[in-house]
């Protein structure tokens, strides 16, 4: 640990402009916050001048930046190639050393400090020795904080809360792994239905044959190499697939594709930089790829633009197995796209025109992005709801409902599970004879640690909360996305997916026994987890009825955008640097009880309902 902060110490966070990963150095931003400190994030213009330092005009504008705001630590963050990220942080702390800008040189920056990979934290340790504080990932948020040097008195209270649910979990997680039982399991085989590997081959084939053995969760996970490298990194992908499809483990193959992929398909890419992920840039490579998967399904993200086209594309190279949309992300709001946060929704709409027509179920790729930014538990669940609701609106006839567990990861397990329950049951309410919707969960992506040891660990953890999701029904969850254990340090190659899927697989066949035998309570009877769940559900059921009784055309590009624009769902973490969506980003959301609450000025938690009657008094349509 280094020296105490002083309470006038002024945090700059900044990364290069190529690295989308924000989640993290946000997070940690507003726990400085938390604790009684002035942070801030550099804009996209200093992250860009950050990539290429030794330009003296960039230089400069960075310089102006951390002495106008009197910043005297700054954090970079870097989450791509090691190498990358060392060239880019030495070049960084060169300029500001050889400027003397350091304060044993006489300057104001009292401290520099990293986040990152650990193969990078560790390069840099040894290139810099201990006059670098390093954050590989593995440190709970107290522990960053203490770490940093906050002391005692300014830590939030709230992250010393534990659960003795968590405790039970991570207790029979441990022992599932120890006992190396996950090696030994087998494909559970859900290629035997006559379509499987033909054209006519569907997700709701697969979901049905799985059902008629008695053998879910379908399998889904997602991957790709990293090569700047065009074509060796489509070349090794392909490999990569090949590989996973002998294995049989896995139902749903979803291409981890490229920024470009998403930003700038069909173009010419020469001039742009990779951020990483499989880099894609046509049909026919799309159609390659869905080649060498045979007999797994497939999925990908939808772009960033063109998405109606896009999903057209998905449709006829890949077979899909279903969309996945995000709605109001993936666009002006987080940066990863050029479409206005208006026009973004206006797309996806007609996407789901499209999509209707085919047939194939959406997944609404939503919820968790309102979290990663700061947003209270009832925002979740109602983002999550009102999405699968637009879906069954425009004619979709099936909906994958994704449920992130561990989002954001302090909040405690019983939390988490009452969160899941009950938006999970409000979307329920929605099946009709022609609607359906399928459940799929998954751990959360800022979870796991470092040590892959412990990383297993977790994953055998997280698998046990989503089976406590629906206990009694053995068909759920229908969908897993297996989050890969080596996700903190590096990408997953096969090897690693596999027995990924097996530590899943085996964890939940093992809660499962557990339970049944009586050896591990069953989580559905504890009182608290019905109080948590019962008051999630209320507050939400009577917030859905305020907006769709509010709010003229709620469930439309328009009613999506107003009630974001209006400050319905507070993201208090979004980067606004130009206050364009201040009325969203002007709250204050906190961890109170193990879950996300709306804060006022007081401290006090401010319950959904009040808050929009006071929002609708003042919109203007």
């Amino acid at each position: 640990m280094f020296e105490q902060l002083h309470e006038s110490d002024v945090f700059g966070i900044v990364k290069p402009h190529i690295d989308v990963h924000t989640l993290g150095l946000v997070s940690f931003a507003n726990l400085l916050r938390e604790c009684g400190y002035t942070v801030y994030i550099a804009s996209d213009e200093i992250n860009a001048a950050l990539e290429q330092i030794q330009k003296l005009n960039n230089y400069s504008f960075v310089k102006s930046w951390i002495t106008t705001l009197h910043i005297t630590r700054i954090g970079f963050s870097y989450r791509l190639d090691p190498k990358d990220g060392l060239d880019y942080f030495m070049r960084f702390y060169q300029q500001l050393e050889s400027d003397n800008m350091f304060q044993y040189q006489g300057g104001r920056v009292k401290q520099i400090f990293f986040a990152g990979l650990p193969d990078t934290c560790n390069m840099i340790s040894n290139r810099m020795g201990p006059s670098i504080l390093t954050f590989p990932g593995d440190e709970s948020p107290r522990e960053s904080l203490k770490k940093m040097g906050v002391p005692e008195y300014r830590l939030p209270k709230s992250l010393s809360y534990e659960h003795e649910y968590d405790s039970m979990r991570w207790n029979f997680a441990q022992k599932v792994l120890s006992s190396e039982k996950y090696k030994l399991i087998t494909p559970q085989d859900h290629y035997g239905y006559a379509s499987c590997g033909t054209a006519d081959d569907s997700y709701l084939e697969r979901l049905k044959y799985a059902k008629s053995k008695h053998s879910l969760p379908i399998i889904r996970t997602h991957s790709g190499p990293y090569n700047q490298n065009r074509e060796e990194a489509l070349k090794e992908y392909n490999a990569w697939v090949k590989e996973l499809a002998t294995s049989k483990l896995l139902d749903v193959l979803s291409i981890g594709s490229s920024q470009l992929t998403q930003s700038h398909f069909g173009e010419k890419w020469e001039s742009l930089p990779n951020g990483g992920g499989v880099p894609i840039n046509s049909a026919l490579e799309y159609s390659i790829i869905k080649k060498n998967a045979l007999p797994m399904l497939v999925r990908t993200y939808s772009g960033t633009k063109n998405v109606p086209k896009l999903a057209e594309i998905h449709e006829k190279s890949l077979n899909i197995s279903w969309h996945a949309l995000s709605f109001w992300w993936f666009d002006e709001l987080d940066g990863r796209g050029e479409n206005t946060l208006l026009q973004n929704l206006e797309e996806h709409f007609k996407a789901l025109d499209y999509i209707a027509k085919t047939g194939k179920p959406v997944e609404p790729n939503v919820p968790h992005h309102f979290a990663f930014r700061g947003a209270d538990d009832i925002t979740y669940i109602l983002s999550g709801y009102l999405a699968i609701k637009a879906c069954k609106l425009s004619g979709i006839q099936h909906a994958i409902l994704q449920i992130m567990l561990n989002t954001p990861k302090q909040t405690i397990g019983i939390q988490d599970l009452a969160k899941a329950r009950t938006l999970y049951r409000l979307v329920k309410e929605l099946e009709t004879s022609s609607f359906h919707v399928s459940l799929q969960t998954r751990a959360g992506l800022d979870y796991f640690a470092p040590d892959l040891e412990k990383a297993k660990i977790q994953l055998a953890a997280v698998t046990c909360m989503m089976d406590d999701i629906q206990p009694s029904d053995s068909c759920s969850p229908e969908i897993i996305h297996v989050v890969n254990y080596s996700e903190a340090v590096r990408l997953a190659t096969p090897p690693i997916i596999k027995e990924s899927i097996q530590i899943t697989l085996s964890a939940l066949q093992e809660y499962r026994m557990a339970k049944s035998s009586g050896k591990i309570p069953d989580i559905s009877f504890d009182t608290e987890l019905k109080y948590r769940e019962q008051s999630l559900y209320e507050e939400a059921k009577e917030s859905i009825v305020f907006l769709e009784q509010n709010i003229p055309y709620l469930y439309s590009p328009i009613g999506f955008y107003k009630i974001f624009m209006e400050g319905f769902f507070p993201v208090p973490y979004l980067i606004d640097q130009s206050r364009k969506f201040y009325k969203a980003t002007n709250y204050n959301t906190a961890l109170k009880n193990g879950g996300i609450c709306v804060l006022n000025e007081k401290g006090d938690v401010v319950r959904t309902l009040d808050r929009y009657r006071k929002l609708a008094q003042n919109i203007q349509f």
